[in-house]
C-alpha cells in the first residue's frame, strides 16, 4: 500500500493532459520511458509514467532519491540534458546512466505557480538520442512549463512538498 504522500501525487498526476505530453516528449525526443517526479530531498516518486521500455516503473513508484540525477536537479535547478552518456566526458563514470541502464536522459525541473520546487519532467532511453539539436531546447522547456500549468491548476498546493513525511 502507498503511503498518503505517494496516494496523493498519484491523485494529482492522475490527468490525460500529462499522460499526453509524456506521449510527446517520447516522441519528440526517440526516448521509451518519460515520467513527471515529484522530487523532495528524502523522496523520489513518479507522479504519472509512460514506460515503452519496461522499465518498469508505474504511478507511486518510488527511486531512492540519492541515487537519481533529478535529486541535482532539485538542488541547482537546472536542466541537464545527455545525448550519449558513454561520450559525455561530464557523465561516462556517472553511477546513475550505469545504475538504472540508460545511454540518453533529460531532465528539466518543475516550478508551480506559487513558486515551489515540485520535481522533474525527466525521460531516459538505453540507447543514445540526439537530444542537443536546434530548437530541442525550446520544445523541452514548452513541455515543462505546460506540465508546471497543468499541476499548478490540479493541485492547488503542493501536494509533493505538503506534509512530506
Amino acid at each position: 500500500m502507498k503511503d498518503e504522500l505517494a496516494a496523493r501525487i498519484i491523485h494529482h498526476g492522475n490527468d490525460p493532459d500529462l499522460h499526453q505530453l509524456l506521449q510527446e516528449l517520447c516522441d519528440l525526443t526517440g526516448m521509451g520511458f518519460a515520467a513527471i517526479a515529484c522530487v523532495t530531498e528524502d523522496r523520489w516518486v513518479a507522479c504519472q509514467v509512460l514506460d515503452r521500455i519496461d522499465f518498469g516503473m508505474t504511478p507511486g513508484g518510488e527511486l531512492d532519491v540519492s541515487t537519481t540525477i533529478c535529486d541535482d536537479i532539485r538542488k541547482t535547478r537546472r536542466t541537464i540534458v545527455i545525448d550519449h552518456v558513454r561520450e559525455d566526458r561530464d557523465w561516462c563514470t556517472h553511477p546513475t546512466p550505469v545504475l538504472y541502464g540508460f545511454q540518453s536522459y533529460v531532465s528539466l525541473p518543475l516550478t508551480l505557480a506559487d513558486g515551489s520546487f515540485y520535481g522533474t519532467l525527466c525521460a531516459i532511453d538505453p540507447q543514445p538520442r540526439l537530444l542537443r539539436r536546434p530548437g530541442m531546447t525550446e520544445e523541452l522547456e514548452r513541455l515543462a512549463r505546460r506540465a508546471e500549468e497543468i499541476l499548478s491548476a490540479r493541485t492547488g498546493v503542493n501536494q509533493c512538498a505538503a506534509n512530506d513525511a
